[in-house]
């Protein structure tokens, strides 16, 4: 537990220098955006474009792998929705409560720390939670959202969901990837070097932006951030380990993988959704706040306890 803890303790020191950083103003809320869509459109999708460029679709669309998280994801997904129902939340509140439950920082923190952690053959499940996430609960979110404001779900909705995933540059990388590894081409060594050297700055980068955008959010809402931040560091992984363990048994790696995604801190994203349509961003916001915090020793016991 130690050891881990040491190991993933200079990730969460960078996102903290990126928190001090933004609370002393040494860096200004306007260029920690312009840093994010940097990071997010720049060094990450060059980083996902060199370490995919290697694998093939069938080894990040393992259907089996796929279901489990789906199923695991769904079950906490609803379980959320269904609190908030209860508490007489309106449904676009609802969806982002729901989204807090069960999307983690994936592309900002979990692909450069778990790269690292266990090395490349991390990648193949990692991509396959980005590709579900971005696919089918952000699409929901949106369509919930929507829906309700709309009283119904229209074709532009479906349109505007379409379009985002065209322009997601996470997106676009991998399957561009996917698209020049099945090609079999070669990857000149300019090229090459090129990738290295810009996806070199997505780990620092993304992790410096993250700590430096905690620094603008508040920590309202406490109890109801308290328990979206129990949802998605507790019963998330334990969900997916349950779907991936024993209803869907699944390669032991590739379940590590996969729950220990499950147990990271609610995205970023998630907040610029809720301030996007107005819906309930201070809760988003604590809630990113209060499981990053936590997940500074949750983490670590998630992987110290799947590693043995």
């Amino acid at each position: 537990m130690i050891d881990i803890f040491l190991r993933t303790l200079p990730f969460f020191a960078i996102i903290g220098l990126g928190y001090w950083a933004g609370r002393t103003r040494f860096i200004s809320q306007d260029a920690t955006a312009y840093l994010t869509k940097f990071v997010f459109f720049f060094p990450l999708s060059a980083l996902i474009f060199r370490v995919v460029i290697n694998l093939s679709l069938p080894e990040v669309l393992d259907l089996r792998l796929m279901l489990g998280y789906l199923c695991g994801t769904g079950a906490i997904y609803l379980l959320a929705t269904a609190v908030a129902l209860l508490r007489r939340q309106d449904i676009p509140t609802t969806a982002i409560e729901a989204q807090c439950a069960v999307i983690g920082n994936t592309g900002f923190l979990g692909l450069p720390m778990l790269t690292m952690m266990f090395g490349p053959q991390a990648v193949a499940p990692l991509m396959l939670v980005l590709v579900v996430d971005l696919l089918v609960f952000s699409s929901l979110v949106v369509m919930l959202i929507n829906g309700a404001r709309d009283g119904r779900i229209k074709l532009s909705t479906f349109r505007m969901m379409g379009m985002g995933l065209l322009r997601n540059p996470m997106i676009v990388s991998l399957v561009a990837a996917l698209i020049w590894s099945a090609a079999a081409l070669p990857v000149p060594v300019p090229v090459n070097d090129f990738l290295s050297i810009l996806g070199g700055a997505a780990t620092p980068g993304a992790l410096f932006a993250i700590g430096a955008s905690l620094a603008g959010k508040s920590a309202e809402r406490v109890q109801i951030a308290g328990w979206l931040s129990f949802c998605k560091l507790v019963l998330h992984p334990a969900a997916v380990a349950l779907a991936l363990l024993v209803i869907f048994p699944v390669d032991p790696f590739a379940a590590t993988v996969v729950i220990t995604i499950a147990a990271l801190p609610v995205a970023s994203n998630v907040y610029m959704i809720a301030q996007h349509y107005g819906t309930a961003p201070h809760r988003a916001s604590a809630a990113i706040l209060i499981s990053t915090m936590v997940s500074i020793l949750s983490l670590p016991a998630v992987i110290a306890l799947l590693t043995g």
